[in-house]
């Protein structure tokens, strides 16, 4: 009742200096409002708040400090289960932060908080030119790049953070900076894998990749050949091109009438990835895949934008559950153990493996907080949450198939995939999270920053 009070009276004080919007518990539009991406998660902030402009962002900064309140920066709200709570929290919704601005010349671009990967492929692919962007066309630019960015030519050019060239934020004490390997320099190394803990970034700037066209596509098998499927996939992944980056998934598609005929009700597996090179070289690439003979091969050269639709990830928000883990080498037995988890009828309507290494597998000059990824393969699994009485099963399912590959988990995990919340020292080396610490004491020792996978002052 205090805090309600409380809002009734100062809540109005801030919609006042805003350009955008603030929609409070009573509102018309609420649930709406504080919905994430995943709608099995129930998002309870104290109020949700839609800046347009960076200035705003400092008003809400500003305001949730006076207040007593905690700020929580989201944009498409990917990952959000993985946040313990928003209790006495202001949910900073930058999805009206919009636009891509691409530079030719010097490859890069500079895009603003709420922008959507699919904004930067559509903008870049005229120009031939490759962000290291996600698999989905709807995840958040900056989300996925803050906890360090998996994507299609990730085998070759590392994780999406350690391209990026400059941040924007607005920090805990309201402050408007730019940070750089050469202004703030120890905020901008957090910032690059160590999450949304180190304050409101309103703008990112990041290199982009000379391709013109990469190859890429997908083989499709019936499930029937999953086993053989994957144990020939995981051979030819240890001798693989680092110029290849592909995933190996078990997936049974329910017969939604907007799927295509040759996915509507099927259980199948599937083998996809990008070549970053021409169709000659990615061709040989992946010959010994292709002499397995799938049912359909979509490979070609394509550009920028046709890779974030190419894994086939909802691009609407829905529910579910999911579970992940960063495996080292994999034999016969982890193997088997996926398909034996993934079999039709069962809980989990897909299981993936993403083949890591290569550049992954190496920190970069100038790197940020995740340098690097440790393990060989990240295996992720789903189950929809099409009625309530499936969580239980859809959880005891997941959980189950991470216990059965524990033996092959590595010390750390990955933190885009991680969603539930966890201890953030899982995430980083020993050395990496102790800096992490001390980088929240200096700029955010009261802890106003909500994130998932939290940072602890030291």
């Amino acid at each position: 009742m205090q805090m309600n009070q409380m809002l009734n009276t100062a809540v109005p004080a801030l919609a006042a200096v805003l350009t955008g919007d603030v929609v409070a518990p009573a509102d018309e539009g609420w649930d709406f409002a504080r919905r994430a991406w995943n709608l099995a998660v129930d998002q309870r902030p104290a109020l949700v708040a839609f800046p347009t402009d960076s200035a705003d962002v400092v008003a809400i900064v500003g305001w949730a400090r006076a207040n007593g309140l905690k700020v929580a920066p989201q944009a498409t709200g990917h990952n959000a289960a993985a946040i313990a709570s928003l209790e006495n929290t202001v949910l900073l919704s930058t999805q009206r932060m919009r636009g891509v601005e691409i530079d030719v010349e010097a490859q890069t671009a500079r895009v603003q908080a709420g922008t959507l990967w699919l904004e930067v492929t559509d903008a870049s692919s005229p120009h031939g030119l490759f962000p290291l962007s996600g698999s989905s066309p709807d995840v958040g630019v900056v989300g996925y790049t803050l906890g360090g960015g998996l994507s299609w030519l990730a085998r070759k050019h590392g994780l999406a953070a350690n391209s990026v060239t400059a941040i924007e934020l607005v920090t805990a004490d309201g402050e408007l900076l730019r940070a750089t390997a050469d202004e703030h320099a120890d905020r901008f190394w957090a910032l690059r894998g160590g999450g949304g803990n180190f304050g409101v970034v309103t703008a990112m700037e990041f290199r982009l990749f000379e391709y013109g066209e990469v190859y890429a596509g997908m083989f499709l098998f019936p499930f029937e050949r999953a086993g053989e499927v994957l144990r020939a996939w995981n051979r030819w992944t240890r001798t693989a091109s680092e110029d290849i980056t592909t995933s190996m998934r078990l997936i049974h598609f329910p017969p939604l009438p907007e799927l295509p005929d040759f996915l509507r009700g099927r259980s199948v597996a599937a083998i996809d990835g990008a070549f970053a090179g021409d169709a000659g070289a990615g061709a040989e690439a992946i010959a010994a895949l292709r002499e397995l003979g799938p049912e359909l091969d979509t490979w070609g050269m394509v550009p920028a934008a046709a890779l974030s639709h190419l894994h086939m990830d909802p691009e609407e928000p829905v529910p579910y559950i999911g579970a992940a883990a960063m495996l080292g080498t994999l034999d016969d037995a982890a193997l088997d153990a996926m398909t034996e988890h993934t079999q039709p009828g069962a809980p989990l309507m897909f299981t993936e493996l993403r083949h890591l290494g290569g550049a992954l597998a190496r920190v970069p000059e100038g790197a940020g907080a995740t340098g690097s990824l440790e393990g060989e393969y990240l295996f992720f699994s789903v189950g929809m949450l099409m009625a309530p009485e499936l969580a239980a099963p859809i959880a005891a399912a997941g959980a189950q198939a991470l216990a059965a590959l524990a033996s092959y988990e590595t010390r750390s995990s990955f933190l885009n995939f991680v969603e539930h919340p966890t201890d953030a020292s899982k995430l980083y080396t020993r050395e990496a999270y102790q800096r992490l610490c001390a980088v929240r004491a200096a700029v955010d020792r009261e802890h106003l920053m909500v994130s998932n996978h939290p940072i602890p002052a030291a």
